[in-house]
């Protein structure tokens, strides 16, 4: 059944959802194959540091020397770097989707994404996220990560609109839960026709 009220904007996730997920566990894992790193040392070092740099205090320069770099690698953090972000890729179908809703409804779009300042500002300009997301409600320039709930306060205050006006796209469980349990209608991103059938049964039909 339709949503009683009508959505007026979108919030979308970026890894999992728009692009495919920046520095994760996988990408992680190919990265200590590929530059011949200890696999589980990267994993704890990571673990340690990580939300400091997704919450936009340090740079990307400083988490890797914190979990790479700490003794000399026959790699620089720039051949790091640059491996890393050449490893994004789009979902094209579901970019096409979101340009499409918002044309015919008019939406809103913003990005509720927790991502590190590098890494964030390299993929919303290599993938021209700016040309249809109005806002982007990054924890790197926020300074709060999901699940923290302020995060979505920030994005709702933005945005200027009401929980229950916004369809939310978000492939982490959790995240729509706690989204939800704030009155925004959560759409769980695990495949691309069950998540257009989601956005349909809230009025957003192409």
């Amino acid at each position: 059944m339709p949503s009683a009220t009508r959505i007026t904007t979108l919030f979308l996730d970026i890894g999992g959802v728009l692009l495919t997920n920046g520095w994760d566990r996988q990408l992680r894992r190919k990265a200590a194959e590929k530059f011949a790193l200890d696999h589980a040392e990267l994993e704890q070092r990571h673990h340690l540091t990580y939300d400091t740099y997704e919450v936009g205090k340090m740079s990307l320069d400083e988490y890797l020397r914190r979990i790479v770099f700490y003794e000399k690698r026959d790699f620089s953090p720039d051949e790091l770097t640059k491996w890393i972000l050449e490893e994004a890729r789009p979902y094209p179908e579901m970019i096409r989707l979101v340009k499409n809703l918002g044309s015919a409804y008019g939406l809103k779009i913003a990005v509720v994404s927790n991502e590190g300042r590098e890494l964030a500002e390299d993929r919303i300009e290599r993938f021209r996220l700016g040309e249809f997301v109005s806002f982007f409600i990054m924890s790197c320039f926020v300074h709060f990560r999901k699940p923290d709930e302020d995060i979505y306060r920030i994005a709702l205050d933005t945005a200027q609109v009401k929980p229950e006006q916004v369809a939310y796209i978000e492939d982490r469980q959790m995240f729509c839960e706690v989204a939800g349990r704030m009155g925004i209608n959560s759409v769980l991103n695990n495949d691309f026709e069950n998540t257009k059938k989601q956005l349909a049964d809230l009025g957003l039909v192409l």
